[in-house]
């Protein structure tokens, strides 16, 4: 099926182009995803002959849609369908031009456009050629210096695309790489995430590194970059880190459908929850660099802590970035506890009790979690790891999956059995870390089901608190 014959089978454009009068394009990734076979529910339009905003409220009446002006100035606006799935962004071309406005895009994929009532295709820069080719390829150097965003766009459609990019772009992003701190910070955290969100996060991360954009915008890998391979290891700490975000991808995309439902679902940051694991998978190891020690006698290379640590680190790096507080949590969290699943399946004997207090603690985020300890346990093969070691925690961790996907409908959150001021009141202490670990313990015996009550709670803190004395 011909480019034009999909376009004219979308029902929506088919409707638009035969009751719409004028020029009417469809550009930009849209024409992409046709020309690849991919569904599409993001359509960009150009309307040549009419005003942008009043085709659009036309178009809105005729579907029954939202009209949301998105930018006034430059005419650009958007209709939601009541699916709250299919929307239309739609725009007058700049300076009148279809060409000019084609010509001042990013990369040349992106740049297509189909006259939607004649079929008409309009290529000006080799577009359909670089698709058919999976080549990633630029316009023009000067687009990407009047918006540097762009710089990051390449390995964003790289990411989810897996196509090639062409030498001469790799060096336009070399040459202008600093330019990528002059975007907004929303703008380039929505990019970050829909990367990571991609099949293929693991080659663009490389690619990006290879260019040098990658610790423009992460740092702290300069640092990462350092660790050799050890025992446990079989790469360096960066690629290990790439290691863990494909692997986090081949286990997402071989996963009973619930665990896929849910890591599928957009719970902040405006984006599924398996791109923001990725990401945390890329950053679950930033603090190996900084508790790194080697053992004298043995030559064993420890991190002890290193969870803990590149927890803390990975808050600073986010907020810097000016990622949301939900993302934040998401992705701390996440490094906080990677190590955490694989320890409660090690028990001496693996119990109900023992995994229900690790569902407890991680509730919403238990799949998450373990899939990102799987992948961080796929991705250490040293010498001293043998299949069979890799085997039976894969193993071990799938139980614990398959135990969570059967209480998760029973959990109910954990009652608040006493605060803070009543242990104080009841032991007749002030704020201290010691009021801290003795919360910390009351938590645990709840999630463990040994305090299920009040007079529980509070001859468990007495005993506690003595324990400590």
């Amino acid at each position: 099926m011909s480019l034009a014959e999909k376009i004219k089978n979308d029902k929506i454009l088919n409707t638009i182009a035969q009751e719409f009068n004028g020029e009417i394009y469809l550009v930009g990734g849209a024409v992409r995803d046709f020309a690849l076979g991919k569904d599409t529910f993001d359509r960009d339009l150009i309307v040549c002959s009419e005003d942008a905003r009043d085709f659009s409220q036309k178009l809105a009446e005729k579907f029954n849609a939202t009209f949301v002006p998105l930018d006034e100035v430059n005419k650009i606006y958007r209709i939601v369908f009541k699916d709250k799935v299919n929307y239309l962004d739609i725009t007058n071309p700049v300076e009148n031009s279809l060409e000019a406005d084609i010509k001042r895009r990013d990369l040349t994929i992106n740049a297509v456009a189909v006259n939607i009532k004649t079929g008409e295709i309009v290529d000006f820069t080799g577009g359909l050629d670089d698709i058919n080719n999976k080549r990633i390829n630029f316009i023009s150097e000067k687009n990407f210096i009047d918006d540097p965003l762009r710089l990051l766009r390449v390995y964003r459609f790289q990411a989810t695309l897996g196509f090639d990019i062409v030498p001469e772009l790799v060096e336009i992003v070399k040459k202008h790489k600093k330019l990528i701190h002059k975007p907004a910070y929303e703008r380039v955290i929505y990019e970050i995430v829909k990367l990571f969100g991609g099949d293929y996060a693991h080659k663009a991360i490389l690619d990006m590194d290879e260019a040098g954009l990658l610790e423009e915008i992460f740092p702290v890998m300069a640092d990462v970059k350092k660790v050799p391979p050890n025992s446990h290891h079989h790469l360096d700490l960066f690629h290990h880190s790439v290691e863990t975000v494909r692997q986090i991808n081949e286990i997402y995309r071989n996963a009973p459908l619930d665990v896929k439902e849910h890591l599928n679902r957009v719970d902040f940051g405006g984006l599924p929850r398996i791109a923001h694991l990725k990401l945390a998978g890329f950053l679950h190891d930033i603090g190996k660099f900084s508790t790194w020690t080697i053992e004298e006698d043995t030559g064993r290379h420890r991190f002890i802590k290193h969870d803990d640590v590149g927890s803390k680190m990975a808050l600073k790096i986010l907020k810097d970035m000016h990622f949301s507080n939900k993302q934040i949590d998401y992705i701390t969290l996440m490094i906080k506890n990677h190590i955490y699943p694989s320890h409660v399946m090690c028990s001496p004997e693996v119990t109900e009790k023992i995994m229900m207090r690790y569902v407890r603690k991680m509730n919403l985020n238990s799949t998450d979690n373990i899939v990102l300890a799987m992948a961080d346990r796929l991705s250490a093969r040293g010498p001293e790891i043998t299949d069979a070691i890799v085997e039976n925690n894969i193993n071990s961790l799938k139980k614990l999956t398959e135990f969570y996907l059967s209480v998760r409908e029973s959990l109910k959150p954990l009652p608040k059995l006493l605060d803070g001021n009543q242990v104080m009141k009841i032991l007749k202490i002030k704020p201290s870390p010691a009021l801290g670990e003795i919360m910390d313990a009351l938590h645990d015996a709840q999630f463990e089901g040994s305090v299920v009550s009040k007079d529980d709670a509070v001859n468990f803190v007495k005993n506690f608190y003595h324990s400590m004395s």
